[in-house]
């Protein structure tokens, strides 16, 4: 889940680092209000989840409260990567002698936390990573022992800091691992971190993406979640408890077990080539109960470059013939045209596609095999075209 700049910023204020104390506003008359509270210059910045804010001119300064108005007033409804800005942080303005990146992500590789920073602040990381791999310092964190001094004071000579700085620096990287690890982040990034013309150092954009598999443990941080930059049928699966990752391909997959659901969009891409391939990544969880099989096929149908749907049921604990009757049940509710392969295997396999045939259904056909079930999905999604 992606925070927005003003929420990652406002966390990041609760563990010790320094922000600029901005406020934000869905109203031209609510800038005009914080920027004559904040009084002197400020920033009006739009809040959308998307890069290029400022090239797609998401962000001004104002010299004056008027002025913020108006600028608030280009910039709230103003579409921004398909995205449309209802809300704006209008910050001080600050007065910037040089920037920094720090950030902390996860190495898989490492397996542990790893913590960067840049003297190519202001930059895209992944740009910097490209044209000056050599710009970037990382130290690896242990959990078990969290950021040490000495690393952090090796981040702060790495990118030539002045010395006056090290300690407050070292400061603000310590509170960042600790709003890290708090906010079960994946990524906690402060992008420009920047030394004012008062040398001082302030946070001064900020980035947070939390694990989705966390939330139920930060009901505050759920809460501020906001869907406009997801898929629709995302937000209708999580409400449905249905795992939904809407990919570019033309047969619906509907499976239970993410592994099995990896298996099976491989399996029709292999069969497929470059012309057919998996249209999400669906994982319906323990069970198949009729509803929530209903609730995916719902999902799966709305995207119109579906031409086929494959189920693939692995039955274990819950019986083949009970998922059969639970599709079946499904597809009364949701009734369509679209072809549809289903493959059970486990528990009751046989009596399941027995009664998956005897359903006579003309757009319906059962595979013993999810190598059978692959060809009949993609052939039908070719046939469709």
């Amino acid at each position: 889940m992606n925070l927005h700049e003003y929420q990652s910023k406002f966390r990041f204020a609760e563990f010790g680092i320094p922000v600029p104390h901005g406020k934000t506003a869905t109203t031209p008359q609510e800038v005009y209000e914080v920027a004559r509270e904040l009084g002197g210059p400020v920033v009006v910045k739009s809040q959308v989840l998307v890069g290029g804010r400022g090239k797609a001119g998401g962000i001004k300064v104002a010299q004056t409260p008027e002025q913020a108005e108006q600028v608030a007033n280009s910039i709230l409804g103003m579409n921004i990567k398909g995205l449309i800005v209802r809300k704006v942080l209008v910050d001080p303005a600050s007065n910037i002698a040089s920037e920094i990146y720090l950030g902390i992500t996860n190495d898989r590789a490492a397996g542990k936390p790893v913590i960067m920073a840049s003297s190519e602040g202001g930059v895209e990381i992944e740009i910097v990573a490209k044209e000056k791999p050599e710009a970037i310092i990382r130290e690896h964190i242990d959990p078990f022992l969290g950021l040490l001094d000495y690393q952090a004071r090796n981040l702060a000579s790495g990118i030539n800091l002045p010395h006056e700085h090290w300690k407050l620096f070292s400061k603000i990287a310590s509170s960042l691992y600790k709003c890290f690890l708090a906010s079960d982040a994946v990524l906690a990034e402060i992008n420009p971190l920047v030394i004012t013309k008062e040398n001082q150092l302030l946070a001064l954009d900020g980035k947070m993406i939390i694990d989705d598999n966390s939330l139920y443990r930060h009901v505050d941080l759920a809460e501020m979640r906001d869907t406009d930059a997801e898929p629709k049928e995302e937000t209708q699966a999580r409400a449905a408890g249905i795992s939904y990752v809407k990919l570019n391909g033309q047969i619906g997959c509907m499976v239970n077990g993410a592994g099995l659901a990896m298996t099976t969009m491989d399996m029709t891409k292999l069969y497929g080539g470059d012309e057919i391939g998996p249209a999400n990544f669906l994982d319906i969880g323990g069970g198949a109960q009729a509803n929530k099989v209903a609730a995916a096929l719902r999902i799966i149908l709305a995207d119109p470059n579906v031409k086929s749907v494959l189920f693939n049921i692995f039955g274990g604990i819950t019986r083949c013939d009970e998922v059969a009757r639970g599709i079946l049940q499904a597809l009364d509710e949701v009734k369509t045209t679209v072809p549809m392969v289903i493959r059970l295997a486990g528990t009751n396999a046989e009596e399941g596609r027995a009664i998956i045939d005897s359903a006579t259904i003309p757009n319906l056909s059962s595979a013993a095999t999810l190598t059978e079930a692959a060809k009949k999905a993609v052939e039908a999604a070719r046939g469709a075209k």
